[in-house]
């Protein structure tokens, strides 16, 4: 309709006809200032404007011849008629050549100008975006005859304008007449420390809607901020949908921006830029102090993981609600528009599979933080090793060293305790030694200890490996052939190649005179006349009879009693079965060999 507008699917509101008028001279000189490009584009809008402008005029002026006869009404009669209106050839200034110049220099200028190289494309300046009519779009005019944008959805947003469907990006194999569209805009090979180009990410799998759009904690984080800082819900939600249908080109990513071409309605798609503070040399310096205080943060970090120590460490590395400024291309005024939207959700992404992108976006690159970490924990660890070294020890002259002089006594040893300790009582173990044999091992150790402690001397140190078997058998506490004593008799036994029935003999023994009454029983010798031939009047003397003597060995008739001299001097008494010769020690040694008989009850045999 003449004097409306036309209006692309995602511009502001508010450009309306009057835009068409022409604007003032200086903003068309700055305009005219730019590049080829752009004054082709302002050339084709001068050129619909004049257009448009004709086309109203032309329509003006009909209306206004056709109303005067409408108001005169019928002529008299026999006035005559009027002559008919010859139409003048069309001149060079006449509204129909205006209108077919136009239209000849849009044809001409449809596909004069493609878009430009990725190598021309610059880094930091969005495309310039036109105010007036634009050729593509929905007319939606309000009752004013303002224009409001439009989006995508269906539905009315925030600043009065109606939404409607958004038609299908278009693909390079677009119609004659379309901009030519590059398959990337990317440039990869100016990449640097500082600048870091990825690849697009392929459309998600159908189904992955309602599931979280990132695959780690960090890129959720990442996302809930976009999504708890958006003014517009529905906004953020086609973001999403142009992220799973993977809409946004190649990601550049520098310190504290994200930069990306996200493919809209229009054939040529909108240079998307999202904005995040870099971290200042503090806080970099609290980052670098935490890390290297666990290295196992720095080996996730390796591995691709971000640990939740670091991102707690004080410094604000993941972003907070209101911290993302995104800034489109696109006329939308939303914060943020869906395609900024839609380049946040795919950060996201290239969060999950790289956290050092995080890192780039706060100010630092990789190998720039690794290297500065590796400083800090050499630095560290050498600072630990100087503290544990010793402090040097004052210096004494060598003349001072080797001058004679007088060493003080030594203190004396502290007294002995009384008796040895008592040793802790060992647990019974399934498969393991006897915690009895254990007891009685470390009590044997204890005594000998305390004797070498008192007396300074360890007679046990001279035995053979028989009499200290003896001996620790002899050591067990109690009497009689009990099983447990049998077990260690038998293992004893075993031990030193004996029977256990000598080991119990010789333990008699031991415990008769120690050493020396083992030796009587195993030794047979002569003894020197004296003691031993005044031992026969003696026992004479004591009513008992004549005792048969054999070397060191006096043997009562009936053979059931013997007495022995031990090279000590003392008279040892010993018991059989009446004609077994199967001698065993009794009684208590005595230089009387009457005496030594006492307790067997011989006197009163006869």
């Amino acid at each position: 309709m003449p004097g409306t507008a036309r209006a692309d699917d995602g511009e502001a509101p508010g450009s309306g006809r009057a835009d068409h008028r022409g604007a003032p001279g200086a903003a068309r000189a700055e305009r005219l200032t730019g590049s080829p490009a752009d004054r082709a584009r302002e050339a084709l809008r001068a050129a619909r404007r004049e257009a448009l402008r004709a086309e109203a005029e032309a329509a003006a002026r009909g209306e206004q011849t056709a109303e005067p006869g409408r108001r005169r009404g019928p002529r008299a009669t026999g006035s005559p008629a009027p002559a008919p209106r010859v139409t003048p050839a069309p001149g060079p200034g006449s509204p129909t050549a205006r209108v077919k110049a136009a239209q000849d220099m849009r044809q001409y200028l449809a596909n004069a100008f493609r878009m430009p190289a990725c190598s021309d494309t610059p880094e930091e300046e969005p495309h310039p975006v036109a105010t007036g009519a634009a050729t593509d779009g929905t007319d939606t005019t309000d009752g004013t005859g303002t224009t409001g944008g439009t989006d995508s959805t269906g539905t009315t947003d925030s600043t009065g304008a109606t939404d409607t469907a958004e038609p299908p990006p278009v693909t390079e194999t677009a119609t004659v007449g379309s901009p030519h569209v590059p398959s990337t805009m990317a440039s990869p090979h100016r990449d640097s420390e500082l600048r870091r180009t990825f690849p697009a990410f392929p459309p998600r799998a159908a189904g992955a809607e309602d599931a979280p759009f990132a695959a780690t904690w960090w890129g959720n984080a990442w996302t809930a901020a976009l999504e708890r800082g958006a003014l517009d819900a529905k906004r953020v939600a086609r973001g999403r949908g142009y992220a799973d249908q993977g809409h946004v080109d190649a990601i550049t990513v520098t310190p504290g921006l994200v930069l990306a071409y996200v493919r809209g309605s229009r054939p040529r798609p909108y240079r998307v830029q999202m904005r995040v503070r870099t971290l200042e040399g503090e806080d970099w310096a609290r980052f670098l102090d935490a890390a290297a205080d666990r290295p196992g943060d720095i080996a996730a970090l390796l591995d691709k993981e971000l640990p939740q120590s670091l991102a707690d460490c004080g410094v604000p590395l993941l972003p907070g609600p209101g911290d993302l400024a995104p800034r489109c291309s696109c006329p939308d005024s939303g914060h943020p528009c869906k395609h900024a939207a839609a380049l946040c959700y795919q950060t996201a992404r290239l969060l999950d599979t790289d956290p050092f992108v995080l890192l780039l976006l706060r100010g630092r690159g990789e190998n720039d933080l690794l290297d500065a970490l590796s400083r800090r924990s050499a630095a560290r660890a050498a600072r630990a090793a100087q503290e544990r070294q010793p402090r040097s020890l004052p210096g004494v002259r060598a003349a001072d060293a080797l001058a004679p002089r007088q060493l003080p006594p030594l203190p004396p040893p502290p007294a002995p305790p009384p008796h040895p300790e008592q040793p802790p009582v060992y647990p019974a173990a399934p498969g393991g030694p006897d915690p009895f044999a254990l007891d009685q091992l470390a009590t044997d150790a204890a005594g000998r200890a305390h004797a070498l402690l008192t007396t300074g001397a360890d007679p046990v140190g001279e035995l053979t490996l028989w009499q200290d078997a003896v001996r620790l058998a002899a050591a067990r506490p109690g009497s009689g052939l009990t099983a447990a004593t049998r077990t260690l008799y038998a293992t004893l036994a075993t031990a030193v190649g004996r029977t256990p029935a000598d080991l119990a003999r010789a333990v008699a023994a031991w415990r008769q005179g120690g050493s020396a009454g083992l030796a009587v029983l195993e030794e047979a010798w002569d003894p020197p006349a004296g003691r031993f031939d005044r031992a026969r009047p003696l026992l004479l003397a004591a009513d008992l009879p004549a005792f048969r003597p054999w070397r060191n060995h006096l043997t009562h008739p009936r053979g059931h009693v013997q007495l022995r001299l031990g090279r000590d001097g003392l008279w040892y008494a010993y018991e059989s079965e009446p004609g077994r010769d199967d001698w065993w020690p009794r009684g208590t040694p005595d230089l009387d060999p009457v005496g030594a008989l006492t307790g067997l009850g011989t006197p009163d045999d006869t």
